[in-house]
């Protein structure tokens, strides 16, 4: 099953998906090949449709590492994820083609967004981190910029130095659908974006090739999960009541900007 999703992703690959939706589908897809393993489905031929209904009882009964249910967003973009990587196998004739539509997807109940910060929320998290080391000064630049600009947590991780545009200040991210597009950087963030590239980020490259903005501390490009991790302990540390993620800032920085009175066809 694990060579039959190797070559899914490459499939995917050759399409040129880009790399956060090639993550997800990785991600996703080995984890429900996880579950398969422990309950010793070894292979396609053994799949039935019960297995996909424990599965999905299984993503309804899983808690996070906070003890909260996975939302019904999260748990159908794994379906999403896995539905694909079974109409691929149902293709190569591997499966039958009315297993992938068997797996089913939960309903999303439609509610405004709640995780939102204030701007003075914001402005207090992010003085608390510290920055007197190098790890404390690219996560309090990295969350400078995801603020100011409101871009998403994925374009924000696979920013290259390249770029970024000091003298401009603006940024050039991939967006959904691998589309480009220039964002502004505000007076504060370009200030610790600045100081990140030129002081701070050579203490942690490994490799002069690497062209990642912002580095783990094996100097490589900072992975989502631990970006999603930091987050959660500057968040905790101050006890917002709020649940605070990654999109948390870009839901708060257009919220700023909608009351301030920009207009929303620019905000958009």
């Amino acid at each position: 099953m694990r060579q039959h999703l190797a070559d899914y992703i490459e499939h995917k690959r050759s399409l040129n998906l880009s790399a956060y939706t090639l993550r997800s589908i990785r991600y996703n897809a080995t984890g429900f090949l996880d579950w398969l393993a422990s309950h010793r489905i070894a292979g396609p031929d053994q799949l039935r449709r019960a297995h996909l209904a424990a599965w999905l009882t299984h993503l309804q009964e899983h808690r996070t590492t906070r003890g909260l249910p996975l939302k019904p967003k999260s748990i159908n973009k794994k379906i999403e994820n896995v539905r694909g990587f079974l109409s691929y196998l149902a293709a190569e004739g591997l499966i039958p083609s009315a297993l992938a539509a068997a797996l089913e997807y939960v309903k999303e109940p439609k509610l405004l967004p709640t995780s939102v910060l204030t701007h003075e929320q914001v402005r207090k998290l992010l003085r608390s981190i510290r920055t007197d080391s190098a790890i404390g000064y690219r996560d309090r630049a990295m969350l400078e910029l995801l603020y100011s600009t409101g871009i998403r947590a994925g374009e924000v991780l696979a920013l290259d130095v390249a770029r970024v545009d000091l003298k401009n200040a603006t940024a050039t991210v991939y967006g959904k659908g691998r589309k480009e597009r220039v964002v502004p950087i505000g007076k504060t963030a370009l200030r610790y974006t600045e100081s990140y590239l030129t002081a701070v980020r050579p203490f942690l490259l490994r490799d002069r090739t690497e062209q990642a903005v912002f580095l783990d501390p094996q100097g490589k490009r900072l992975p989502y999960h631990c970006f999603r991790r930091l987050v959660h302990k500057y968040a905790d540390a101050l006890g917002i009541a709020v649940n605070v993620t990654p999109h948390t800032f870009r839901r708060s920085c257009t919220t700023e900007l909608l009351r301030s009175g920009a207009n929303m066809y620019h905000v958009k």
